[in-house]
């Protein structure tokens, strides 16, 4: 893809002007910027879903360009299976006429242009991925967190979140050459980010991303593209180097800004002084200088969240504990026989897959929902504050300075200046409620937060519609709070930033471990159950005796996927041979040989398919089995 030049404006507002870069198969670009920088536009442009006001996109003649829209259409008919094959619409239709050609072959048309055909369209269906391309969307379709049972329910019944995945399913399963991915690990839980990451990084596509999840920026991008103040400047260089470079040239070109500004005082100072003087002459040479000189323009960052929270009052060494505890949710058993402890200062994040009940069980720990059995106890003098990942219910017709003084002690100069802090400066902190955006709503439920002042913070998914430098600014203020923090969140750079502990929910229960996302991982590829080797002073995990699901035994199922391989290299080889008989009977004219070797080639095609897809089957429940 080559862009040149691209310009947009809405209104008297120049959202980007001057976008120019070029990216290859391989190549991962991340566009940069902050909320309202023209991100989602640029993607859309790109993808040919709106026009730029100037400036070009050029792609080769029949490569395939494919757009994962964080809000895609919820109007769209059909399954959620057929919505995900439109993106191989393309392999079907080569299926599609490989089989009518190769009937017309078998009634005896053995013509120039029908040989032509299906040569044309055997390319077209390798390129396309072969005959299983259908185990490849059933792949991408459960990387990405979409049961079985789901692909055949109407697209109308999906959830915003499995709505979005199937859009990003569809992106993928087509194979496009130019990929545009926006958010695209919105409603991903962390096992599917890590999917995606490793899908993204082995394809040959020439890869767009727009992002706020740093660590997948850091997993995939190999150069960004940072929009800012309208302007683009192409980064030749990973997510992290990038962020540590445009620092360096920032602090540079503030820097020559400073001493260009000195220079010109000092210039201005001497011809002001010596104009009419004995150093007239100078004075005159000095002041053709200064106007041959003009100020240095310094690099300007739009504004961000800065904030911290207040000293708490110190509450007792035990701030939570649960003793068998018992969650259950419409029927529904989500975690059994748990027990841990939480300790003054800890920060725990809590993690597990998507419906592992994350949120159900913060909130039972708060008292918010009734336990199903055990016992949950607060600590003595903890004041807990909970930020829900919905809204929180306002007066809609009170100002943002009324709401924040609401239940508080906070004067009207105190809460305005706490709302500032919160980019809501000056006659913002004058508007009603109900004239907010969500994210604004967001950042005024942060305000709320850091006003009520608890010394025990719940976190859920509190970085949602926050920007990177947001982000950073609440990682930073949960690093420096000295109070006790519990957060449910998918930003796997803010746990591991911020988290001295994970209490994952897995197996029917929650296991408090030492550490944050990174220790997590280590843990989990060690094959371990518990971090032995630091265990939370802590934590204490009571044993849970509950019926597990019969599975074959890690010998068992390292056989089966030892046999399953020596399958798939022999039908590998078989469609190899029959491949070079195929166009050894073409070129000798043998046109009903062609026939016949073209069905047996697509019969081992679609055994090949299902030994990959039995593969990946064993392979997952032999990791998973450590």
């Amino acid at each position: 893809m080559q862009v040149s030049g691209l310009t947009k404006a809405f209104g008297p507002r120049t959202l980007f002007s001057g976008v120019s870069f070029r990216i290859g198969p391989g190549d991962r670009l991340a566009v940069a910027g902050r909320n309202g920088a023209g991100k989602t536009t640029l993607l859309r442009i790109l993808a040919g879903r709106e026009d730029a006001d100037g400036g070009s996109v050029s792609i080769p003649r029949g490569e395939r360009v494919a757009l994962h829209d964080q809000r895609p259409d919820a109007t769209a008919a059909g399954t959620v299976r057929e919505y995900v094959e439109q993106g191989l619409a393309h392999a079907r239709d080569a299926e599609e006429r490989l089989a009518a050609l190769e009937a017309r072959m078998a009634s005896g048309d053995h013509g120039p242009d029908t040989m032509a055909a299906y040569e044309r369209a055997h390319a077209d269906l390798d390129a396309a991925g072969g005959y299983h391309w259908r185990a490849w969307v059933e792949r991408v379709t459960r990387g990405l967190g979409l049961r079985d049972d789901h692909l055949d329910r109407p697209l109308a019944s999906l959830s915003g979140g499995e709505l979005t995945r199937a859009s990003l399913a569809r992106a993928l399963a087509g194979r496009p050459q130019v990929l545009l991915l926006d958010e695209p690990t919105n409603h991903l839980d962390l096992a599917a980010m890590e999917w995606l990451e490793g899908i993204v990084r082995d394809m040959r596509a020439a890869v767009v991303i727009v992002s706020h999840d740093r660590w997948f920026l850091e997993s995939t991008a190999t150069q960004v593209l940072d929009l800012s103040n309208g302007r683009a400047k192409l980064w030749p260089m990973g997510y992290s180097d990038f962020r540590r470079a445009r620092a360096e040239d920032e602090a540079q070109q503030a820097a020559a800004a400073e001493r260009r500004r000195e220079e010109m005082e000092r210039l201005e100072r001497f011809v002001t002084r010596w104009r009419a003087g004995t150093r007239a002459r100078q004075a005159k040479s000095r002041a053709k200088k200064l106007d041959r000189m003009a100020p240095l323009e310094a690099p300007t960052r739009e504004k961000a969240l800065s904030f911290g929270f207040p000293k708490t009052e110190r509450p007792g060494r035990v701030v939570l504990e649960a003793d068998g505890l018992r969650v259950e949710v419409a029927d529904r058993v989500l975690v059994d026989g748990a027990g841990f402890t939480i300790e003054r200062g800890q920060r725990v994040a809590v993690v597990g897959p998507n419906g592992a009940g994350k949120t159900t069980t913060v909130e039972t720990l708060l008292g918010m929902r009734d336990l199903a059995a055990g016992r949950v106890s607060m600590g003595h003098k903890v004041l807990p504050s909970y930020f829900s990942q919905h809204a929180r219910e306002y007066d809609e017709r009170r100002t943002l300075a009324e709401t924040v003084k609401a239940g508080t002690s906070l004067t009207e100069t105190e809460a305005r200046r706490l709302l500032g802090r919160f980019l809501f400066t000056g006659e913002l902190a004058d508007r009603t409620v109900e004239g907010l955006s969500g994210g604004e709503r967001r950042r005024l439920s942060l305000v709320a937060l850091v006003a009520e002042g608890g010394n025990l913070l719940v976190l859920d998914e509190p970085t949602n519609h926050l920007d990177v430098e947001s982000r950073e600014a609440l990682e930073d203020a949960l690093l420096a709070y000295d109070g006790t923090v519990i957060l449910v969140s998918h930003d796997r750079a803010l746990i591991d930033a911020v988290a001295t502990h994970t209490l994952a929910l897995e197996d029917g229960t929650a296991v408090m471990r030492a550490g944050g996302y990174a220790d997590l991982i280590a843990v989990r590829q060690a094959g371990a159950q518990v971090d032995d080797a630091a265990p939370a002073p802590a934590a204490r995990r009571e044993p849970v005796s509950r019926p597990r699901e019969k599975r074959p035994s890690s010998g068992r199922l390292a056989r089966e996927v030892s046999k399953i391989e020596s399958r798939i290299a022999q039908l590998e080889e078989q469609i190899a041979v029959v491949e070079a008989d195929v166009a050894q009977a073409s070129t000798a004219g043998d046109m009903g040989a062609v026939t016949e070797l073209g069905e047996r080639h697509r019969a081992l095609q679609e055994d090949l398919s299902y030994a990959m897809a039995e593969w990946e089957d064993r392979a997952a429940m032999l990791v998973e089995g450590g």
